[in-house]
């Protein structure tokens, strides 16, 4: 008997944005394609502006009005980006999520954690009782290792790391098959990043869900996921399983960024020279060219595409046969 194909939790194929500004058409994500498996989790890491926090609101379809997208998503083998609106809305929740960083900009000062998550609920279910809804609330702050006795508590009532664990409570109350993070530890502390970080690896095996971690922070990625996505100017330069990736990194950008880290034996600190583009007017060819210490002339001329440099690793980079 044949094994029957199991969907995978994210695919993405040929996904641009586009933003529409005063000087003229911004386009932060360029022809992306990538995938997540159920139970997986995926970083996606770089600089600041590389789109990586567009690429999460387009993959949720929650872009600002100025901006528009091209492409596919599909999440759990459905064409969620050709759905009409109100079948989106719908499916926010309870197939797809945002967690969005800095919760206290996101919870409503005025009201309670349980009007909270009884608008969501009934928003996406409304044959869900209020009771049920309150039910279902303390069962996911329970999961996130917050007292249910908390559910009538306001915002201000938590500290930072609790908010945060509200924020991701909100994020899986319906049990969605991909849940987008997007840099859900910023401005915590170390500890309360480290439990926010065992809570979504636990998520994520119990509820079989796909995970896109997007964050600056390597370390992070590292412990937390199975693969590692590297965003430049819009574009993916280079992907693969975490242990190849951060071993063996093949892309100069990112050998950069793993070079920045800085470890109990570094003596010295080290960064990437220049600045990412602009993408008003991005260069020609490889858009890391005109930073990088082993640029070609081909470099100059034409988009490397990626190509097959490992067992489990892309790289679009001409320092390799393919791209």
């Amino acid at each position: 008997m044949s094994a029957v194909a199991v969907s995978p939790a994210l695919s993405i194929r040929g996904l641009s944005v586009s933003y529409r500004t005063t000087r003229g058409v911004v386009r932060a994500v360029d022809g992306i394609d990538l995938e997540i498996g159920q139970g997986e989790a995926l970083g996606l890491v770089g600089e600041s502006g590389c789109g990586k926090s567009t690429l999460g609101r387009a993959i949720v379809g929650i872009l600002p009005e100025e901006g528009s997208a091209q492409g596919d998503v599909s999440i759990s083998g459905r064409l969620f980006s050709q759905l009409p609106d109100q079948e989106r809305r719908k499916a926010r929740g309870s197939e797809v999520s945002l967690v969005f960083q800095e919760p206290m900009t996101r919870l409503n000062p005025l009201m309670r954690v349980s009007d909270h998550f009884v608008e969501m609920i009934r928003a996406h279910q409304p044959d869900t009782s209020k009771d049920d809804a309150r039910d279902m609330a303390r069962e996911a702050l329970r999961a996130m290792g917050i007292p249910p006795t908390r559910l009538d508590n306001y915002p201000h009532e938590f500290s930072g790391g609790m908010r945060q664990r509200i924020m991701i409570a909100l994020g899986i109350v319906l049990r969605p098959r991909l849940v987008v993070a997007d840099e859900p530890t910023t401005a915590l502390d170390v500890i309360v990043e480290a439990q926010i970080l065992n809570i979504l690896e636990d998520l994520k095996s119990s509820y079989q869900m796909g995970l896109l971690l997007i964050t600056h922070n390597l370390g992070i990625v590292a412990q937390t996921c199975d693969r590692v996505a590297v965003m430049y100017a819009g574009k993916i330069v280079e992907i693969g399983d975490v242990p190849s990736v951060f071993s063996q990194p093949k892309h100069p950008y990112t050998q950069g960024l793993l070079r920045s880290l800085i470890h109990l034996d570094t003596t010295e600190l080290s960064s990437i020279a220049g600045a990412p583009p602009d993408l008003l007017r991005p260069p020609p060819g490889c858009r890391f060219a005109p930073r990088c210490p082993y640029v070609m002339p081909q470099c100059t001329q034409r988009v490397p595409l990626l190509a097959d440099v490992g067992p489990q690793q892309e790289a679009a980079c001409y320092l390799y046969p393919g791209a």
